[in-house]
């Protein structure tokens, strides 16, 4: 057999490919596991001013994620951070790896830390029996479920509503096509409202529905993302939006209508983000 030889150069390049390809490697990896929290600040026109300042800590997709044991690291960067409410708008559990458990470990810090509030996401609605067995244990937590219904949030004489809605996949009879009108009927069943209103929910391809409905502030999460993220193009692909999808993460604006997008912080059929760290966010609304 020949033996191959290389030349001083063809090393150099070697030794410099296997170099950047390790350290690609570590940063990809690195990056999956470091917690990112992202601040936002939203002025609101119907905000009653007794809630100046008020913080929404949002918390999208753990899909059995953690971030350190036990979700040390979220509960502290939760705690650090202080908010007046705690929301989790889906896909806490993962249907492909179910563990139940530790996702209730992490409501059972969560609630310590705030009043949390929940809407499941469409891996909830995979799983009923498993879902069951959640909602029990976030209610035995203290967690406030909505499902399709609100609750109020009451402070000197004042009062801001969160509505929560569950996803449309829940409706097995209907496909992604019609999960707009779906949407239009959870909303509508909702109980009648006034004043400042935020709804919880999973889809931030339905921004549209959502603003039409009135809603001041929308949170929500489901795209990851997009998963992968490119520099200067951003999110690649979502399945329920297609290529280089528009709602990924970020603030929308619409009217009076602001959508909140978290990347949120698991991952589920694509088990590695790229460019794209896990995401809590802290939410300051302000008063005009």
């Amino acid at each position: 057999m020949k033996k191959i030889t290389f030349t001083k150069k063809q090393k150099t390049i070697g030794t410099v490919f296997l170099v950047v390809l390790v350290l690609f490697t570590a940063w990809v990896l690195w990056a999956n596991t470091a917690l990112t929290v992202t601040n936002v600040t939203l002025t609101e026109e119907n905000l009653p001013e007794v809630f100046d300042g008020y913080k929404i800590a949002h918390i999208s997709d753990l899909h059995d994620g953690e971030m350190g044991k036990d979700n040390i690291k979220l509960l502290e960067a939760l705690k650090e951070a202080q908010p007046d409410i705690i929301v989790f708008t889906g896909d806490m559990v993962d249907s492909r790896r179910i563990d139940v458990s530790l996702t209730l470990r992490f409501a059972e810090g969560a609630v310590e830390i705030a009043p949390c509030y929940y809407i499941p996401g469409n891996h909830e609605s995979r799983i009923p029996e498993e879902y069951e067995k959640l909602k029990a244990g976030l209610k035995s937590a203290g967690v406030t479920i909505l499902e399709n219904t609100i609750a109020e949030i009451k402070k000197d004489g004042e009062k801001i509503t969160i509505a929560g809605v569950i996803d449309p996949a829940f409706d097995e009879s209907a496909d992604q096509s019609v999960y707009p009108d779906v949407m239009r009927g959870f909303l509508t069943s909702l109980p009648e409202r006034d004043g400042y209103a935020v709804l919880l929910s999973h889809r931030p391809e339905l921004f549209d529905v959502y603003r039409e409905a009135g809603f001041d502030l929308v949170l929500t999460g489901h795209a990851h993302g997009g998963q992968a993220r490119l520099p200067f193009f951003g999110a690649v692909y979502v399945p329920s939006q297609g290529w280089f999808p528009k709602y990924t993460e970020g603030v929308y604006t619409e009217e009076l209508t602001d959508m909140v997008i978290s990347r949120g912080i698991g991952n589920s059929s694509v088990p590695i983000r790229f460019n794209n760290r896990p995401e809590l966010i802290i939410i300051e609304l302000k008063t005009k």
